[in-house]
Order: structure tokens, then sequence, then C-alpha cells
């Protein structure tokens, strides 16, 4: 299948998932059946990728590309924490969001930026830190919906949605799994990118490191919380959004400026 074809049945079988996942929610159940579609859809997101790599013999790291190849990973994360988990309604966020950066990088391109990776060393510095940034996306979507569970089991009875959720306790645990994980794959990033990259500290990636380390040092600290004092609920919530907010400004922030305000690659 070409790419145009590849995207846009990614696009339809995530939007299909979607809408099988709130089904289940409003009929108060959980069934595993919902996120297949999602599965076809994350297959055919890589393929789409993949086949884009081939086309160009690089990837493509423009602000839409990037956001796409990272929406495709945080559904693939979301889905593989589905086998042993039942998180299956964090799709309701996941899966537009995937079928929308795809829908902006198939329509919308921006100007190409091929980066050609001919060391294992810079491999190691780019895959771990989209891991990372994936992995923390999918925490704090978990702690948005923590917060929103919170709230609702505080009013009688709670709303129908909130019923499908799993125990708060898991959902917490499951948050701080989430974390401790994203936390060992951006420390990997920052020391290989210490390592590995002669000057992270240049202009085009001063704002990115520096936003990066403080963002190391408010989860480091959320789990150091969580262990000490025990930090649960809103706490919780609060500094993993924060540390979020930090990363996503890191890795997106200096594209955004460069690609749409000042129109550089």
């Amino acid at each position: 299948m070409t790419p145009i074809v590849l995207g846009i049945s990614s696009i339809f079988l995530y939007i299909l998932s979607t809408s099988l996942v709130i089904k289940d929610s409003l009929n108060n159940t959980s069934k595993k059946l919902s996120i297949v579609p999602a599965w076809l859809a994350v297959f055919l997101h890589f393929d789409y990728t993949a086949s884009l790599f081939i086309q160009q013999q690089a990837f493509n790291f423009n602000l839409s590309s990037t956001a796409s190849i990272i929406s495709a990973l945080v559904a693939l994360l979301l889905l593989l924490a589905t086998l042993n988990n039942p998180v299956e309604k964090l799709g309701l966020a996941i899966f537009p969001v995937a079928s929308i950066t795809l829908l902006i990088a198939l329509f919308f391109p921006d100007q190409e930026y091929d980066l050609q990776i001919n060391s294992w060393q810079m491999s190691v510095h780019i895959l771990s830190s989209i891991i990372a940034f994936s992995l923390l996306n999918i925490a704090a979507l978990q702690a948005i919906f923590l917060a929103i569970q919170e709230q609702q089991l505080r009013t009688h009875p709670p709303k129908r949605f909130i019923q499908t959720l799993p125990p708060l306790q898991t959902m917490e645990s499951l948050l701080f799994q989430m974390i401790a994980i994203g936390l060992l794959f951006l420390t990997v990033s920052l020391i290989s990118g210490f390592v590995f990259i002669e000057d992270l500290f240049v202009q085009h990636l001063v704002h990115k490191t520096v936003l990066s380390i403080i963002a190391w040092f408010t989860f480091s600290a959320l789990l150091l919380g969580r262990i000490k004092y025990g930090w649960r609920g809103q706490t919780a919530v609060k500094w993993t959004l924060a540390g979020f907010s930090l990363l996503l400004l890191a890795y997106f922030g200096s594209k955004f400026v460069l690609e749409v305000i000042l129109n550089r690659t």
C-alpha cells in the first residue's frame, strides 16, 4: 500500500477503536475487543512511517512528523500496558491524538528536516528521548484520569464512566510505575546527550537541555516524595503534570518556534 493509503487506514482504525471504547464506557463495560482496531492502527501507523523512511532514506524529524511518530509510540505503549492492566480507557485521549497528528503529517506536512543517524550513540540518545517522552505522556494522561476519578468518587453516586475505571489505588500504582520507567529512559537520554553530543548548551539546544534537566528533577522529587512522604492524590497529579509540561516545552517548544514562527529548520 502507498503511504497515503496506510495513513488514512490507520486514522480510520484509530477512530473506530475510540468509538468502541466510548461505547464500552457508556455501557459501563470494559472489553479488550474495543482496542483490537487500535492494534491494527498502530501497525499501519508504523508501516506508514517506515515507508516514508524508505522513500527518503532518512527520518523526517520536523514538527508534524515527530509528533506523529511519538503519538504512534504512545499508542503502542498503552496497548502493551493493557495486556496486564485495565487501562483501555486511556485510549479515549491517546487514539484521537494519534489520528490527528497522523492526519496533520499526511496533509499538512512541514518543511523537511531529514536526519541521518549514522552512529549507535545518537540512536541511543534519540530513541531513549522519544521513549521517555512517550511514557511520561501516558503518565500525564493517567494523572488527569486519576484527578477526575478522585473528584468524581467524592460525589454520590459517581458517574458511569468513572465506574468503568480501575480502583483508585490501582490507578495510582500504574501512574508511579509509568513515571519510574519514563524517568529511567529520561536519565539515559540526558546522560547519552552529555556524553555523545559535543555541546548541549548551544543556542538551539540550550532551552531543551535546561527544561529536560528541570523535568528530571521534578519527576525525581515526585518519586522521592512518594517513597519518603507517601505523596499521592492531587499532589502526585500536580507534580506529574508540571514535569510533563516542562518536557513538552523542551521537546516541541524549539521546533514550534524554529519551524512555525521563524520558518527555519
